[in-house]
């Protein structure tokens, strides 16, 4: 039985987690802002409400596998990771330091939670086949889940990869993509067009589920819909830097990192956010890192 989940405990949950990449960031001087703000309320649904996690046990057999193909996100990634428990909040202030556990990148190998050391684009699509093939053989309950960018959607591996899950009718399969039509050198639809993207996915033999990837309900209902006997794809729709308007749809926010003046605006919009959001307190538990599923 899946406990109750307060929606606007999770609505606040994703401003927090973009208050704490946008900090990483700044105190780096480097990283990827815009592309983790886009994720901010997929990555929290997957991991706060969807899959079943044990932080105490990171190498539980029966655990949902998350891969986050599009490992630029790292911040927005890392502080969902830390909120959970696989490493101490603290921590995130090593950001991209000499010796840190949190790379630019996420490195498998070195800090629990990660299911995949990804940077080069394309592979987690990949990974996550192979991960939901070989589940499958084993019988085992898990559900795979993979991050996808629509940048990286231009790499034909990715393709290849649907082709795979198609032909092998992986249900336990997921792919979420994070559709913000903006990359490092620009907007998608200039770089190089995926449109209709719905369709080929379609055509491609997937389940596809198209919502506003900054609504907690809809990324929800679709994550609930299990499929049988094909893959799935979410398809969702949002807004690169999504929260601070200066970095809203626009490239330049790709991998930039903000002075002193635009900081102070970034945390006071994302504060704002945050306190226009009245959580609901009734006593009742309201996310799980495991859980069963009913």
């Amino acid at each position: 039985m899946k406990p109750l989940v307060d929606v606007r405990s999770l609505q606040r949950l994703a401003w927090e987690l973009r208050l704490d990449a946008l900090q990483m960031v700044f105190g780096a001087k480097s990283g990827h802002i815009g592309g983790s703000f886009s994720a901010a309320e997929l990555i929290t649904t997957l991991y706060f409400y969807r899959a079943r996690l044990d932080p105490q046990n990171p190498g539980w057999e029966d655990r949902d596998r998350i891969f986050v193909s599009k490992g630029h996100c790292a911040p927005i990634y890392y502080a969902a990771l830390s909120r959970l428990g696989f490493f101490p909040h603290e921590e995130l202030a090593s950001f991209r330091q000499l010796g840190s556990r949190l790379q630019g990148h996420p490195d498998r190998l070195k800090l629990p939670g990660v299911e995949m050391s990804s940077g080069p684009l394309g592979l987690g699509a990949s990974a996550a086949v192979g991960c939901a093939l070989g589940l499958r053989l084993s019988k085992s309950p898990s559900r795979v889940y993979c991050l996808l960018g629509d940048g990286e959607v231009q790499e034909g591996i990715v393709w290849e990869a649907a082709m795979c899950a198609a032909k092998y009718g992986l249900g336990n399969l997921t792919f979420v993509l994070d559709y913000n039509r903006y990359q490092l050198s620009g907007a998608v639809d200039n770089v190089m067009p995926l449109e209709p993207l719905e369709q080929k996915w379609r055509d491609f033999g997937f389940a596809v589920r198209r919502i506003d990837g900054h609504s907690i309900e809809q990324i929800m209902k679709a994550l609930d819909s299990d499929n049988l006997d094909q893959p799935a794809l979410i398809l969702a729709l949002t807004v690169k830097g999504k929260g601070v308007t200066f970095m809203e749809s626009s490239s330049a926010w790709h991998g930039r990192v903000p002075s002193q003046e635009e900081m102070a605006v970034a945390e006071e919009e994302i504060q704002g956010h945050l306190d226009r959001i009245t959580s609901v307190h009734d006593g009742r538990k309201t996310v799980s890192a495991s859980r069963e599923r009913s």
